[in-house]
């Protein structure tokens, strides 16, 4: 049997990291060729080992820094350039708002062909860590291994790990001792379930044969100082199931809620499962503030619930999309995708009507619930297929709209439900944005009876690529 021949192995060396490209890459150029380059920043000069080559790109990984950027910083987190979180802890927070902002510019401008407004300077995030309100953790009873523990060739005895996945690899766990996403109690919370297992011999899960006794660990908190605590178990065992939740209400006596379930499936969602509470709540409450009338806004969160996950940036984020919905109070106003109705009721005080439209009817329930939370009246929240749900017997009975906000997943919305909007011809549409790439094709859409006449990047998630974006257009 012929054994192939072992690939060459390609070392550039003394490549510039020009600018930050798609999915936050560095990118550089050798010899004609746009190089994307992982572990570097713009501004650096680094050896790279190439791993794919194409025609006209190839991609690579930093082997060697020979001169660091101006804007690089010692990244915070020790489980940096692992755990695949946070890529951008090593560049400036300057630098990553202006490649952000470059990046809603450029899929703007190139992907949608559109002409912009001058641009308004991204909406920098409130807070830089801790800012997240919900994490999910994997237990995993075969553990990423550091090239610091490969090198070191040291016998390891507990291969279980509790933290994230390592990207590309469904079956790996890096093994989380410290993360500063996520407020207080959180981290404590995580290393518990740790300590408490590893005492009781309780086992982690298998992801490649689907065995195993703890599965997953979701974390909620609120800004009001509430915390929510669901585990996931792969099979009962009611001894074992009540010994660790006894021992952590014990050890966490103010915890507003703790549930569990059992997941016998073969992926990790929880929406199609049922959820028990083992002490206080089924839900946690968070509060917006500058609600209607100047109150605080109430939101129930259960378990399954979707709400921002940056709490004070969206705040922000909602005074935005209030102001440039430029509502007198007369106004009809359809919520797209409005999930459990945040920004319906936000807006509610300054409307005449609204009317949420969501596809997850557990979400609309929720949204239901919290318009009676808060005695807002002049809103209904209707569940359907938004491909589907703007007929003519929906208008008539919901009225056409003056203003559409829009805040769809990272997909976008659906061509159809665009070609409904030009056929609705609101005067305003507010449209809310995680992906300006989904974005843009859309605008390019909605471009043939609208111009765009105000765009705001909002950074949501400091550390990361991602970005928020929010545009107003306005009926040509």
């Amino acid at each position: 049997m012929r054994r192939s021949r072992p690939k060459e192995r390609i070392i550039w060396e003394g490549l510039t990291i020009t600018s930050a490209g798609s999915n936050g890459k560095a990118v550089a150029r050798h010899e004609g060729l746009v190089v994307f380059v992982n572990g570097a920043v713009p501004g650096d000069v680094v050896d790279v080992r190439v791993h794919r080559k194409k025609k006209n790109h190839a991609e690579a990984t930093a082997i060697r820094l020979v001169t660091p950027s101006p804007d690089r910083v010692e990244p915070f987190c020790k489980h940096f350039g692992v755990c695949g979180g946070c890529k951008w802890q090593d560049l400036s927070y300057p630098m990553q708002l202006h490649y952000k902002q470059q990046q809603v510019v450029d899929d703007l401008t190139r992907l949608g062909g559109l002409e912009l407004p001058e641009v308004t300077p991204i909406m920098p995030s409130k807070g830089l860590t801790h800012y997240r309100n919900k994490l999910e953790y994997s237990f995993c009873n075969s553990r990423w291994f550091t090239q610091e523990e490969v090198d070191a060739r040291t016998e390891v005895e507990d291969r279980n790990a509790l933290g994230f996945h390592i990207p590309m690899r469904f079956d790996r766990v890096l093994d989380i001792s410290e993360c500063h996403l996520q407020p207080a109690p959180s981290d404590a919370i995580r290393n518990f379930f740790r300590e408490h297992a590893r005492q009781h011999g309780l086992t982690f899960y298998d992801q490649r044969e689907h065995v195993g006794f703890l599965r997953t660990l979701l974390i909620r908190t609120t800004t009001t100082g509430e915390c929510m605590v669901l585990l996931a178990l792969g099979h009962e065992d009611a001894e074992a199931r009540e010994r660790v939740l006894e021992a952590l209400t014990k050890a966490f006596p103010d915890l507003t809620s703790v549930l569990w379930t059992i997941n016998p499936k073969k992926n990790d969602t929880i929406h199609d499962l049922d959820i028990h509470v083992f002490h206080g709540r089924d839900h946690l409450v968070e509060e917006l503030p500058d609600g209607p009338d100047g109150r605080p806004l109430k939101f129930r969160i259960g378990p399954k619930t979707f709400f921002q996950t940056n709490p004070q940036q969206t705040i922000a984020m909602y005074q935005l999309v209030r102001d440039l919905a430029g509502l007198t109070g007369e106004e009809n106003v359809y919520d797209l995708y409005c999930g459990a109705g945040s920004i319906t009721l936000y807006l509610a005080g300054l409307a005449k009507h609204i009317t949420g439209v969501e596809l997850v009817p557990e979400s609309v329930a929720d949204a239901q619930v919290n318009a009676e939370l808060n005695d807002i009246t002049n809103v209904d929240f209707v569940a359907g297929d938004m491909k589907k749900v703007f007929d003519a017997a929906f208008v008539a009975r919901h009225g056409k709209p003056d203003v559409v906000i829009t805040d769809p997943p990272r997909a976008g919305m659906d061509e159809p439900v665009v070609r409904h909007l030009l056929e609705l011809d609101p005067e305003r549409i507010i449209y809310v944005s995680c992906n300006p790439a989904t974005q843009a094709r859309d605008l390019s859409i909605l471009n043939e009876r609208y111009r765009i006449d105000f765009v705001q990047p909002v950074d949501m998630f400091p550390h990361t690529y991602h970005v928020e974006n929010v545009v107003r257009l306005v009926r040509r």
